[in-house]
């Protein structure tokens, strides 16, 4: 560790503090999407749809109707 000169503890401590924190963010996250997807089969298993599910299905039919000219 010669080549990183007197502060070498440091600069790897502070890369390793680094890489778990980072780690810990990403199994933090994976976790809380697992848990989202969860919630949301369980809310559409009781009948519970999404919003963006009627916006999908109205937009054809606004689409067919004709644009008011001025």
């Amino acid at each position: 560790m010669a080549g990183l000169g007197p502060h070498w503890g440091f600069i790897v401590a502070a890369y390793l503090v680094t890489a778990v924190v980072v780690l810990g963010l990403i199994v933090w996250i994976r976790a809380d999407l697992a848990a989202q997807r969860r919630t949301l089969k369980d809310l559409e298993a009781r009948g519970l749809r999404r919003r963006s599910d009627a916006a999908k299905a109205a937009a054809p039919a606004e689409a067919a109707m004709p644009a008011e000219a001025e």
